[in-house]
């Protein structure tokens, strides 16, 4: 049996986060790696998305959020940029018919009227022709910065105030979760952050309070299925009590066991 069936065999299916969401970082390291400017890893990169994908859809897993690029990402040199936005127009034509046939729902957050109108047109049209999908929903951040996000969220909310759609006194965390981005969508149970950085780079900064924190070493272009498996064997070793104590946790498991 090989390694990544056995990594596989080990996980719980009953305990199985609902929403996944990965920081891919470390694609330009790993193409400087090998004597190669920076957008080869990006392209690279593209193939383990699709591995962490079909990983999801086998394992039954709803929800994936992968972190695309930043709002913060523009302001990188303009060749990379350029090279990030032609590299995602020529993924989506390409992979389109993957998507429709795995049955896979495409979303995306973040700014869209940043992008060239040639990505927007594309980004529009593969979310189109996937929203009858009731698969695995994969959300591609975009253009998207957590801050951006819940500031676009304070200034709805506070429009609906102005103009007596809402009171003030209704406003509580369900609620401002309305106005984000992911309204549609569970908080994300796992985050992973490839490339050995620990951080979270203002991403859903409000979604993740309560999200496990996996980081690994492994560049970006490396991960695949079985480093995905690892990252969930992670998550459920790990005891997620919100705020409660680890002897309520076992006094509600015995009660619905």
């Amino acid at each position: 049996m090989s390694g990544t069936s056995t990594l596989k065999d080990r996980i719980d299916p009953r305990k199985l986060p609902r929403h996944i969401a990965i920081i891919m970082d470390g694609n330009g390291r790993w193409a400087k790696e090998r004597g190669q400017d920076r957008i080869y890893g990006h392209h690279e990169g593209v193939q383990s998305v699709k591995s962490v994908v079909e990983a999801c859809g086998e394992l039954g897993i709803p929800y994936l959020t992968i972190y695309a690029f930043s709002t913060e990402n523009w302001e990188r040199p303009s060749d990379e940029v350029n090279g990030i936005m032609e590299l995602l127009v020529r993924t989506l034509h390409k992979e389109i018919d993957s998507l429709r046939e795995h049955n896979i729902r495409l979303h995306v957050i973040g700014d869209l009227d940043m992008l060239p109108p040639v990505c927007r047109q594309e980004v529009q049209e593969a979310i189109q022709l996937t929203a009858s999908h009731d698969g695995l929903h994969l959300i591609v951040a975009l253009s998207y910065s957590s801050r951006w996000e819940i500031v676009q969220a304070v200034k709805q909310v506070a429009a609906d105030v102005r103009a007596g759609k809402l009171r003030p006194e209704d406003i509580d965390q369900q609620l401002f979760a309305q106005y984000l981005c992911t309204a549609a969508f569970p908080d994300p149970e796992l985050v992973i952050r490839t490339s050995g950085e620990y951080r979270i780079s203002n991403f859903l900064l409000y979604q993740i309070a309560y999200a496990e924190l996996y980081f690994t070493p492994t560049l970006w272009p490396d991960f695949r299925k079985e480093n995905l498996y690892e990252a969930i064997l992670d998550f459920q070793s790990r005891e997620r009590r919100f705020g409660k104590t680890s002897e309520q946790i076992r006094q509600n498991e015995e009660m619905f066991s």
